[in-house]
């Protein structure tokens, strides 16, 4: 060991770390005193200007006092209703929170397997009409401490848009206790049953599209793995693929959630709160661990513009509270499993996690075989877009690659809505959730690739019409400009991971033992009947005698009521103190998470530098030729062989205008491609993908050669005429002709048509 070296790392690691706590400190005062002066300047603007008189100061004073004597009991009698809908929803077996109606399809508790898991078909609502012949969606909502329902929550949900396209939608709901025994790898054997099922049900649809939410996405991707060629395009909402993965600029903060492994030392503390429930582990956890993130929006922002609206806001906070409310539960086994591959060992996308399907050791998400539709957020601290997109260079490697395996991968960024907004916003449903099942179709018939999803909004007579169009990206230009430090902040976490082993298992070895003796089936309902969250809940209800008044008062309340409206100055006054409460409260979480953050970097990254950095694997450099990359040579080694499918992918990939794709070019293309069926391969889609991208880069690395080499791959008279006859078809069609032909496609056409052995066309193009 080098001591000299590593003390130098380090001093240097300290230096930075200082800096960066010195600039989020600084950043967390500047936020909180821009927020205290706006709010001393807007509530001081009126009274500064018209003072009131001393008997116009009492009388607002005697107005205020009655409004916020009112509104005060309208609130608490909310929390009461609250308490009360809990108690209700626990004695039905926290049923899901879906709008719609639905009917059972197939109950995973039944299976070989059982899991408390099932497929239910969501039932549409009066006027709207469902095709059996279009594609079924199945959409999968996480499992992380709330109940499911969140992607059919209302209207306006991704349910609700599917249906309103004419799609059938099945969901994958789940019930409060995990069956005994119950395992992740259970959950992921049913539901490829559920895929199966559903197949079965629209034999003549195309594939189903999954949608995985959240924690749903790592599950939506483990599926359409384990089923290759058995799933349609994979959609996964805010999913964490890469769970190290984050921001780390240098301007209002980093995502904390990332941290939490770290700071809570690993997964033991997790096998342990699973050890004190008998087995089994209290969602509530993790939902407390969501709240903690915002202690501003927590304990202040959502209760006070409950009161600040007391005559309106009840019923859409009611509403919510519903399924912010549920807690559910996971086995030991199930937990143990999360935070072992995924939240801490980040092993999904590296094939290190163990399948139980036949043939397969590992899930392999290179299997993926259907398209991939990213959506994340700017504004999500939850999911940030590092931990959404990094795992496609962890499992690709470069955008040759992506092509060569035939893989089609678009990505969606939202500029700022939270991580709750992806799944519950009514506008996001009604733009990007709408548009991505409206284009669907399209985005299978895109080339290999990856690209960028762009939604134009444009208003016509008052209402939202939306453009959209496709670009094509490098991945490598994607991964420099989401992570500013090249991913080296996330070295760390390897040391975490490291710890976290050591720590599971002395605590296997040595407190699991007693903690389990002491453990029971009441202590355990016990410990989840008084946690913080549920304990706030049926405290403040019915069940408590001390409010019977409550309910009564407030309907007296209601019937003499006496709002005032939000521009009086008293009412002002009171948003002024609300806002500095809140202020406060984000000021303190801004001076959190930068201690937590320094702490965190300053204990693993010594421990990375110390134990592991001199063993880690040297970074690969970068291949200066990316014809020596083994998927490129493969390809290039196959530049003669193939058939009619090869050249017809070649040829179209040399004709084919470059740039970006507006979704008006693929809607024409699917149009002319049932013009033109008897000129297609006879090949399935994820097929064609496959072949698309060898033959895309066969033709980008040796252009001259491709072209030179299509006699070997159409050796027969009868190809040679089946595509020149579908050139000179296309040269007619009044389609191409509107759009026009560059000089690189017209060049192109000629040269394709005379070492097919027909001479060039005196046809102009127009």
């Amino acid at each position: 060991m080098d001591t000299s070296k590593h003390l130098s790392r380090s001093q240097d690691l300290s230096g930075k770390v200082t800096r960066l706590l010195q600039k989020r400190v600084k950043i967390a005062n500047e936020q909180f005193s821009e927020r205290a002066q706006k709010a001393f300047s807007g509530a001081l603007a009126g009274p500064a200007a018209s003072p009131p008189n001393p008997w116009d100061l009492a009388a607002l004073w005697y107005q205020y006092s009655v409004d916020f004597a009112q509104r005060s009991v309208l609130f608490w009698d909310t929390l009461r209703q609250r308490g009360n809908n809990y108690l209700e929803r626990v004695q039905q077996g926290l049923p899901p929170v879906l709008h719609f109606e639905y009917q059972m399809v197939l109950d995973g508790r039944a299976l070989e397997r059982p899991v408390n898991y099932a497929l239910v078909r969501i039932l549409p609502p009066p006027g709207v009409t469902i095709d059996p012949g279009k594609r079924p969606y199945m959409i999968i909502d996480p499992r992380a401490g709330h109940g499911p329902g969140i992607g059919g929550f209302k209207d306006d949900s991704q349910a609700g848009v599917a249906m309103r396209e004419g799609h059938p939608v099945y969901f994958v709901i789940f019930f409060t206790d995990p069956e005994p025994g119950q395992t992740m790898l259970d959950v992921c054997a049913a539901e490829r049953s559920f895929v199966q099922k559903v197949r079965a049900l629209h034999p003549d649809s195309p594939k189903p599209a999954i949608v995985g939410n959240c924690q749903g996405g790592w599950a939506a991707m483990m599926l359409a793995s384990a089923e290759a060629g058995e799933t349609g395009p994979v959609v996964i909402n805010g999913a964490p693929m890469s769970y190290w993965g984050g921001a780390l600029t240098e301007g209002e903060g980093d995502n904390p959630m990332r941290y939490a492994g770290g700071m809570l030392g690993g997964s033991w503390l997790a096998s342990f709160t699973a050890d004190l429930g008998n087995g089994k582990f209290d969602g509530a956890h993790l939902v407390k661990n969501f709240e903690d993130l915002n202690p501003a929006n927590t304990f202040w922002d959502k209760y006070y513009h409950v009161f600040a609206n007391a005559d309106t806001e009840p019923p859409r906070f009611l509403d919510f509270e519903r399924w912010w409310g549920g807690y559910y539960l996971m086995n030991r086994e199930e937990i143990e499993w999360i935070v072992g591959n995924l939240f801490v060992g980040n092993k999904l996308w590296s094939g290190d996690v163990k399948t139980a399907v036949r043939g397969a050791d590992v899930f392999d998400l290179r299997q993926i075989r259907a398209p991939i539709i990213l959506f994340a957020s700017m504004g999500d601290n939850i999911t940030p877009p590092q931990q959404a997109f990094n795992w496609v260079a962890d499992v690709y490697g470069s955008t040759d690659e992506i092509k060569a395996r035939g893989q089609v991968i678009v990505g969606l960024l939202h500029q700022n809505v939270g991580h709750l907004g992806i799944f519950v916003s009514g506008k996001v449903a009604k733009k990007e959730h709408a548009q991505i099942i409206e284009v669907m179709k399209s985005i299978e018939l895109l080339p290999p690739g990856l690209y960028g999803m762009h939604i134009t909004e444009r208003r016509t007579g008052g209402k939202a019409q939306y453009e959209v169009d496709f670009h094509e990206v490098r991945l490598e230009d994607i991964m420099k400009r989401l992570n500013r430090l090249e991913r080296a902040d996330e070295k760390p976490f390897e040391a975490v991971a490291a710890v976290s082993q050591l720590a599971q298992r002395a605590y296997e070895m040595f407190g699991q033992p007693l903690v389990q003796a002491m453990s029971n089936d009441f202590t355990a309902k016990l410990a989840r009947e008084f946690h913080p969250l549920r304990l706030q809940r049926w405290a403040f209800s019915d069940l408590n005698p001390w409010l019977a008044w409550l309910g009564p008062a407030a309907q007296q309340v209601k019937a003499q009521r006496q709002a005032l409206p939000a521009e009086h100055p008293m009412r002002r006054a009171e948003a002024m103190e609300s806002e500095l409460i809140s202020a406060s409260l984000d000021y303190y979480r801004g001076l959190r998470d930068a201690v937590t953050e320094a702490a965190f970097f300053l204990t693993y990254g010594n421990l990375y530098s110390f134990y592991l950095a001199d063993g880690a694997k040297p970074q690969i450099s970068s291949i200066v030729d990316p014809r020596e990359l083994p998927f490129v040579k493969d390809a290039l080694a196959s530049i003669d062989k193939g058939g009619y499918p090869e050249a017809f992918a070649r040829v179209a990939f040399l004709v084919t205008r470059k740039g970006d794709v507006p979704l008006s070019r693929l809607e024409a293309k699917q149009e002319m491609m049932k013009d033109y069926k008897e000129f297609m391969p006879p090949v399935a889609l994820d097929q064609w993908r496959r072949v698309r991208g060898e033959q895309e880069l066969i033709a980008s690395y040796e252009p001259e050669q491709a072209i030179a080499t299509l006699p070997a791959l159409l050796p027969q008279r009868e190809d040679r005429e089946r595509l020149l006859s579908l050139l000179d078809r296309l040269a007619d069609d009044v389609r191409v002709r509107h759009e026009g032909l560059t000089a690189d496609q017209r060049s192109a056409v000629e040269r394709v048509r005379g070492v097919l052995g027909k001479k060039p066309s005196t046809r102009r193009a127009h």
